[in-house]
């Protein structure tokens, strides 16, 4: 599915989709930094594009070039104090990351039209291998290569719908079955 033109509320909570198109990455430094006012990169639109939390293995390739590596999904979680904002602020309609967010972030998602999309943790190298180049980075210097905001063209990334935008969550969902079939267990 192409990511520009991608519409968040089509999409159904369990369904898996591949992403093609401009992924930009994002951690606590960069979250912390928009949280507190900060601005993106000239030319970074959030509406057009995604957000995956993930700190990515880069090697300089060529005449200033980069090469991912390995890029798995970090724990998303941390992003939680941030994320609501982030949403409201950018138009941000696609976050990719693994184990979820809390509730002010599946909030914002059901009323701006975001969806949070689980990536497999522990497939860095074949996530990697999504990657047909790498447009850019920015904060680099700022962040660092783990926290810098890297700009990625990808063709094939393959996810999940875990959060839709109408304010269902698969983790909110097993935690629930879960919890029900405990208490099915604990009666016999």
């Amino acid at each position: 599915m192409d990511i520009a033109t991608l519409d968040p509320r089509a999409l159904a909570l369990g369904q898996a989709i591949t992403l093609d198109g401009l992924v930009h990455t994002g951690r606590d430094r960069l979250h912390k930094f928009l949280h507190e006012g900060g601005d993106l990169p000239p030319g970074i639109d959030l509406r057009t594009s995604a957000l995956y939390h993930c700190g990515p293995v880069m090697v300089p390739e060529g005449a200033g070039g980069w090469r991912m590596v390995a890029g798995g999904p970090t724990t998303s979680s941390r992003e939680e104090p941030y994320e609501a904002e982030v949403i409201a602020r950018f138009g941000l309609r696609l976050i990719i990351g693994k184990g979820g967010m809390g509730p002010r972030t599946l909030a914002a998602c059901r009323e701006h039209g975001c969806v949070y999309l689980q990536a497999v943790g522990g497939a860095a190298t074949s996530i990697a291998a999504a990657v047909e180049r790498v447009e850019g980075v920015d904060f680099l210097e700022a962040f660092g290569a783990a926290e810098a905001m890297w700009h990625l063209r990808v063709r094939g990334f393959p996810v999940t719908v875990a959060m839709d935008a109408h304010g269902n969550s698969l983790y909110d969902r097993v935690a629930a079955e879960s919890a029900a079939r405990l208490r099915a267990l604990l009666r016999a």
